[in-house]
């Protein structure tokens, strides 16, 4: 299951840079273009405008590929004792996968969710086994099973 989690991740993960690397193309080739035909204070304006736009996308094309960078560090092959990253967590009934902060999932009926090692309950769980407690936000976490 680790395996499949892992590839759906790191699809949904690509997915997002190939959208965003598209946008950003999209606006390049337009600010080309308008820069051939256009002159005066609107022009500077709307060029202005897409540079902002550009600017914002390359933050979050950063932000994506980081989080690309985490999964490919990531063997699903292994199995530690301890949470660690890369760790499938059972708590409460809870699947928890130990990589970056990505949208919950649902595979095989069962629904995972992707935090980050340095989240509140990522940081509390990282080097425990099972039957570690944490509690967070006045609620308690069991540690079930690592995989």
């Amino acid at each position: 299951m680790k395996q499949q989690i892992l590839e759906y991740y790191k699809q949904l993960v690509q997915d997002r840079i190939d959208v965003f690397q598209d946008m950003i193309s999209g606006l390049t080739d337009d600010a080309q273009n308008d820069a051939k035909g256009s002159a005066g204070d609107k022009h500077e304006t709307a060029l202005s405008m897409m540079h902002l736009e550009q600017e914002k996308l390359n933050h979050k094309l950063q932000e994506v590929l980081a989080q690309k960078a985490i999964l490919d560090k990531i063997d699903a092959t292994v199995s530690p004792q301890k949470v660690a990253l890369g760790s499938l967590v059972q708590a409460n009934g809870m699947w928890l996968f130990i990589s970056a902060a990505l949208p919950k999932i649902t595979l095989d009926g069962q629904t995972v969710f992707a935090i980050s090692p340095q989240s509140p309950l990522g940081s509390k769980l990282m080097g425990n086994g099972v039957g570690f407690t944490a509690e967070i936000n006045g609620k308690e976490y069991q540690i079930e099973s690592v995989s």
